[in-house]
């Protein structure tokens, strides 16, 4: 069986995946190999960690049986039609994602990054800073998405005795189901949370934006192809917002020329919340164990069905 590794990792990792791998398995690392190499042996291989260009399946992979996708997401192929059974990583990113939004929030309500700059720059202004901070607590929240980052979002926010409404078409559990229904919300809401996956592509869109009461903070840590990026903007700029909290922008890295640098009410985190101890090791024991599933014949965890993106 050959096993083609696309992701990224450190020696350490790759020696202790190959160690774990049963004898029957020969393994390569595309990080190890020349451009020009990377993906013929790509189509050579039975199984796959990580994820391609999705223009690398345009021969369909006919030699592929098994693919552990090396993430949550996995909108962009969702117009992939494969023979190979397909898992992804299920809600592994769900509770560091959850707390870095929650943790920019929180930071944002209480000027921590203004704070940051006056100590880099030794200068204390103290009371003119204080005057200006905000309140979590209690904040009527809309949360875009109820899946896994989102439910855990919820969690966090329920120690701050958050009002929280979730947004999904088809959940019961969710307050509201439709873009009327959101729309109609957010003039009541204070902190809107988008944790919606890449394929609601530009559903945060103008219309909502201007809908957001003003004042309101705007935070997204689901795909940045989600939100109308220059209608945000463009609010931001105007002071009809109050501010955002991005991980996730819709181009990454973001040009050095996006107005989202410059702006003071704006809090970049740069994609990082998915970051956790161990994150490697995790990963590569999700691989084994839906590796020793697919080859026992056993259910694999998270399936995945990539036609109907979930």
């Amino acid at each position: 069986m050959q096993l083609f590794v696309y992701s990224a990792f450190s020696e350490a990792s790759q020696r202790r995946l190959q160690q774990a791998l049963p004898a029957d398995v020969t393994i390569t690392f595309r990080s190890n190999l020349p451009e020009a190499q990377q993906r013929p042996l790509f189509e050579q291989a039975d199984m796959l960690l990580g994820n391609p260009p999705a223009t690398w399946f345009s021969e369909a992979a006919p030699a592929l049986q098994f693919w552990q996708i090396d993430s949550a997401g996995f909108e962009r192929y969702s117009q992939l039609h494969l023979k190979a059974a397909v898992a992804n990583l299920g809600d592994f990113f769900a509770w560091p994602c959850a707390e870095t939004i929650v943790a920019g929030i929180l930071a944002w309500y209480r000027h921590i990054p203004e704070l940051a700059v006056l100590q880099a720059q030794k200068q204390w202004v103290g009371s003119p800073v204080r005057l200006k901070l905000g309140l979590l607590r209690g904040k009527r929240v809309v949360i875009l998405g109820a899946g896994a980052i989102g439910q855990a979002v919820a969690q966090q926010l329920s120690g701050f005795n958050c009002e929280v409404q979730f947004l999904a078409r088809t959940n019961p559990q969710a307050q509201l189901h439709s873009v009327a229904d959101l729309k109609a919300a957010l003039p009541q809401t204070d902190l809107v949370v988008n944790c919606l996956p890449g394929s609601a592509d530009k559903f945060f869109s103008a219309e909502l934006i201007d809908a957001m009461a003003p004042g309101s903070l705007y935070a997204s840590v689901g795909r940045g192809n989600t939100t109308d990026e220059p209608a945000l903007l463009a609010a931001l700029q105007a002071d009809k917002l109050g501010g955002a909290v991005l991980d996730v922008t819709a181009q990454e890295p973001l040009p050095i020329d996006n107005p989202l640098w410059r702006l003071p009410q704006v809090l970049l985190t740069q994609h990082t919340a998915g970051g956790q101890p161990g994150e490697e090791d995790g990963r590569i024991d999700h691989f084994l164990a839906n590796l020793r599933r697919f080859q026992q014949g056993e259910p694999l965890e998270n399936p995945v069905d990539l036609s109907k993106g979930y």
